[in-house]
């Protein structure tokens, strides 16, 4: 890696030269949601009405904040979402971000619409990957896609569920930029035709630990304990898809309760901090996954930034850890947390000291 970024001491700083970095038709793609972006900002909001409730006077000289996700040992419970078009804020892509998560040692859910191709991005790293599918084509074609995933070595599978329709993204559309995961997709009839036989078929095919991702509801999510889904995504895409959505945070009480073990929960969408790790674990998830801290810091440091970020989460994960006053992820739950009234109005960078303009002047 040419620079490791042992400088950087704030996750922020990667936002900000990201920024700079990128032309504006990636940064809008990137930075923004859909329509009047409100499920991105609920997202925020979410974890921003929550707060901690810290346990003192216990020895918290040793703090292990390492886990178990799908039969896999990671350092941290934060996954790499499954990003399209990650060759767009660094030319290596996936093959970039798995390498450094492998690294750190934590997972990369690689995404089917981004470069290079699954067979390379398996190959940039030994550390276990998964797979994300969009269902874009018809069955012939997506038993292709699970046979080249297990061929690889991929250790999960995961579809999407929430895109049976692409989204109206104000930001791109106002720039005139589409992301060439864009351009270049079709299939979006067979996405809108996606039941539960469909997720069925595909599970049944790929015989590996499998993940829903775009959860929104208790009610689907005990459906899918009943199809024998072993990870339940809450997703909202970010706030990318259907806009006025609850935050994620705001449905992990109700799907956790509806599980209740019966499968593991991942959780992403407003994630940027180590205390947002800290509080989804908390009430019930077992890991989350970063989608916009993962683009930021591909974009202003290649996989050296994507390392040196996850070092700063793990950082301020350790250093909240020892003041809540618990010293192992196992030890976390909704004892050491309750709502709490917001200090300021949240926008979808309220944890940040300085948001980065839209625009460079």
């Amino acid at each position: 890696m040419a620079n490791d970024f042992s400088n950087y001491v704030t996750n922020e700083q990667f936002i900000q030269r990201a920024r700079q970095n990128l032309a504006q038709g990636p940064w809008d793609y990137l930075a923004g949601a859909s329509e009047s972006e409100t499920t991105q900002r609920r997202n925020r909001l979410a974890f921003d009405k929550i707060a901690f409730r810290p346990r003192v006077l216990v020895d918290v000289t040793e703090v292990d904040p390492s886990t178990t996700f799908i039969g896999q040992d990671i350092r941290i419970p934060v996954l790499l979402a499954p990003i399209g078009s990650l060759q767009t804020f660094n030319p290596g892509g996936g093959a970039e971000v798995s390498e450094a998560a492998g690294n750190f040692g934590t997972m990369h859910v690689l995404s089917s619409v981004t470069l290079p191709s699954l067979e390379e991005t398996m190959a940039a790293s030994d550390f276990a990957k998964s797979y994300q599918l969009y269902v874009h084509g018809d069955w012939d074609w997506t038993k292709d896609m699970i046979a080249r995933v297990k061929s690889a070595g991929y250790k999960g599978f995961c579809i999407t569920v929430d895109t049976a329709n692409y989204s109206r993204r104000e930001r791109p559309l106002l720039s005139g930029w589409n992301p060439r995961s864009r351009r270049d997709m079709g299939g979006y009839n067979w996405a809108s035709a996606v039941t539960w036989d469909t997720v069925d078929k595909i599970k049944a095919e790929a015989g590996l630990p499998f993940m829903l991702k775009g959860i929104a509801t208790a009610e689907d999510a005990a459906i899918a304990i009943e199809h024998g889904v072993d990870v339940i995504w809450i997703s909202n895409h970010g706030g990318r898809q259907l806009d006025h959505g609850q935050g994620t945070m705001e449905m992990l009480p109700e799907i956790a309760e509806v599980v209740d073990g019966k499968a593991q929960i991942v959780l992403d969408g407003g994630v940027q901090r180590g205390s947002d790790v800290l509080k989804a674990i908390s009430m019930g998830a077992t890991a989350v996954a970063i989608g916009k801290m993962q683009g930021w810091a591909l974009a202003a440091g290649g996989g050296a930034g994507v390392y040196r970020m996850l070092e700063i989460l793990e950082e301020e994960m350790k250093v909240a850890m020892g003041l809540m006053g618990v010293t192992s992820i196992k030890q976390l739950n909704s004892d050491y947390v309750c709502g709490a009234d917001l200090v300021t109005m949240p926008h979808e960078m309220s944890s940040w000291v300085n948001k980065p303009v839209d625009r460079i002047l």
